[in-house]
């Protein structure tokens, strides 16, 4: 047995969140790939056949008022608020990521008024972001301002409407100053809207604390809600009279049935509601979200930086010099919770690795990501899974 074997044994032991990995289906797979699509809790497979067989199948339209459906949205935004740093009635749940950036985006430049009309962007950012904003611009006759997270205090004025930022970058894994940004947006008087995707779930956010005007985030990876469950919105309290949601809605409406022609968006959250809501995948969801149960976002940073100092302690000593550099910031108030490793030939390494039974995932051109999810991940699955990528890269 090797020093860093034996100590992740003994960090394992110290671990208090260990117990909760029995609440997940997991096998001998080391599985760093939460960031991608969280493992599944074990309570979830009941509770869907519940919602299938008793609330559908014999309830069935029964459920929108005596199994909850109606009111799922808020409820599970109200369950998720507390990992994000928010106070209850600002969180819905409901649609895609994509979908909510659009809400947020526009609804933001909506806010701003007149003589604001340029949309600074993170030039950084996932794909679908840098789609979503560049569409928003267009429809909202904005300008379009990509620059890298770094350099957004120094481009913002007093033309500028809204910001859409990522918290964590989903390459690199870096962490954004989100209380710093948000405040240098807010002193040139322009809106932030904040995707929180790599990072709810695997650190503190504290939307309330720093006074976010707007923030969205996905379900299925640090929540681990499931494949293509839905995203949420966040809208401030203060903000949400102002709210002017692009995508209006019966779902909105403050008379959702009572099928008048003109729209009144409805008080509060559901403003950020459209159509009807996803009942399966959501109820999926909240059960999902029962393993945060006695869990704090605090106890789940600090293991989550454990895991990466030890992760790369160990990958420094395992793998060949040279072989891997990390673009991972070293520095904890600059990290999330994944690594990300250029290497090259990083595609056919990552399927190597997942046929030795270590799964991350591999991002183009030459970056293995890999992913810690600190409620099932431990430190044996870390020292296992850098061990074998030095076997590889040998």
């Amino acid at each position: 047995m090797s020093d860093l074997t034996a100590r992740a044994k003994e960090l394992d032991a110290a671990d208090e969140l260990a117990a909760k990995r029995a609440e997940f289906v997991l096998d001998d797979v080391v599985y760093l790939d939460g960031n991608s699509l969280g493992a599944l809790p074990a309570n979830v497979p009941d509770r869907v056949a519940d919602v299938v067989g008793r609330q559908w199948g014999a309830l069935r339209i029964r459920s929108w008022e005596e199994s909850g459906w109606w009111t799922a949205p808020e409820r599970i935004g109200d369950r998720i608020a507390p990992l994000v740093g928010a106070a209850p009635g600002q969180i819905v749940v409901g649609d895609s990521t994509s979908v909510n950036v659009f809400k947020a985006l526009v609804a933001a430049v909506r806010m701003a008024g007149e003589g604001r009309d340029e949309i600074v962007v993170d030039a950084t950012t996932f794909p679908t972001d840098g789609y979503i904003a560049e569409s928003a611009a267009r429809m909202t006759g904005c300008r379009l301002r990509p620059v890298v997270p770094s350099e957004v205090a120094s481009v913002l004025g007093d033309r500028t409407a809204a910001v859409l930022l990522n918290h964590v970058d989903y390459r690199t894994g870096r962490l954004h100053d989100l209380p710093a940004l948000t405040a240098a947006v807010h002193a040139a008087g322009a809106y932030v809207v904040w995707d929180l995707c790599h990072s709810a779930g695997a650190l503190p956010v504290g939307l309330d604390e720093h006074g976010v005007d707007l923030a969205v985030g996905c379900t299925y990876k640090y929540l681990n809600g499931g494949p293509g469950s839905p995203a949420y919105l966040y809208v401030r309290s203060d903000l949400q009279p102002r709210f002017d949601s692009p995508l209006p809605g019966w779902n909105s409406h403050a008379e959702p049935f009572g099928m008048r022609p003109e729209y009144e968006p409805a008080p509060g959250a559901p403003r950020g509601r459209v159509g009807t809501p996803d009942i399966l995948s959501m109820l999926a969801l909240e059960a999902a979200l029962e393993v945060w149960d006695g869990v704090s976002v605090e106890s789940v940073r600090a293991k989550s930086l454990a895991l990466t100092d030890f992760f790369l302690e160990c990958v420094e000593r395992y793998v060949p010099e040279g072989a891997v550099e990390s673009l991972t910031p070293v520095a904890h108030e600059e990290r999330g919770s994944q690594v990300a490793l250029r290497c090259q030939g990083a595609d056919a390494v990552m399927k190597r690795l997942v046929e030795r039974g270590v799964v991350g995932d591999y991002r183009a051109p030459d970056v293995l990501r890999f992913g810690f999810t600190p409620l099932y991940v431990g430190f044996a699955d870390v020292e296992r899974a850098a061990r074998v990528l030095g076997e590889l890269l040998s």
